[in-house]
């Protein structure tokens, strides 16, 4: 059972903090969820957050309005700290100040290893990596500042049966070659830093893009 931190910063209810609170819990207008609130514009029963696999993961119960999460809608999402939760007209953030502290920190020491150099000697009396403080401040070299919303690569899901990574493969194959053959039919226009791309293969992209929305439907949706 996962212990989970909610801080809401905008809304009827803003100010309230739901440290430590156990999982799973729903999120709602109604009396009987773990964490009710005052916010017409929200579903009953309305999101769901659970632990699964070592991950904190939000599902929208097929709300009415529907559930944001860093600012794009979402039916399911592996939450990290730090993120912004948005439903209705309540906004909340996932995580204490230290977790999302340790997560920035965890960012910057990333961003040195690709490459970012920083003189050690700024960091000699810093304040540990738990103060969000000095991690929202760490640097004032903008090549050097952590994104917190950054789209990373996702890992992949682990304990799948044999059938499921089967199904899995096959269906990152496919988009693999159709993404390949796209990117080989684009060509460059003139001398400049543009490239072009044909109607149909344009098409072909959309397509793509509609097929992974209708994936994420699926897995997004509710298990009876």
């Amino acid at each position: 059972m996962a212990l989970i931190t909610l801080r809401i910063i905008d809304g009827a209810d803003r100010g309230r903090v739901y440290a430590d609170a156990p999982t799973p819990l729903t999120i709602g207008r109604e009396e009987g969820n773990p964490i009710q609130l005052n916010d017409e514009r929200i579903s009953r029963f309305h999101l769901k957050i659970q632990e699964d696999q070592n991950k904190v993961v939000l599902t929208d119960l097929q709300s009415t309005n529907g559930t944001k999460v860093n600012g794009e809608p979402v039916q399911l999402w592996a939450l990290r700290p730090g993120d912004v939760i948005s439903l209705g007209h309540t906004v909340m953030v996932f995580g204490s100040r230290e977790e999302i502290a340790e997560r920035l920190a965890e960012l910057r020491e990333s961003n040195l290893s690709d490459g970012v150099t920083l003189d050690t000697d700024e960091f000699s009396d810093a304040p540990s990596a738990a103060s969000l403080d000095f991690e929202l401040n760490f640097s004032d070299d903008p090549d050097a500042e952590v994104i917190l919303h950054t789209l990373a690569p996702p890992e992949l899901p682990v304990g799948l049966s044999p059938g499921q990574a089967a199904q899995t493969a096959e269906i990152l194959q496919y988009l693999h070659l159709r993404l390949r053959g796209l990117i080989q039919s684009v060509r460059s226009k003139g001398k400049g830093d543009r490239v072009a791309l044909e109607q149909q293969k344009w098409q072909n992209l959309v397509d793509l893009q509609d097929l992974l929305a209708g994936y994420l439907r699926r897995i997004g949706e509710p298990r009876e």
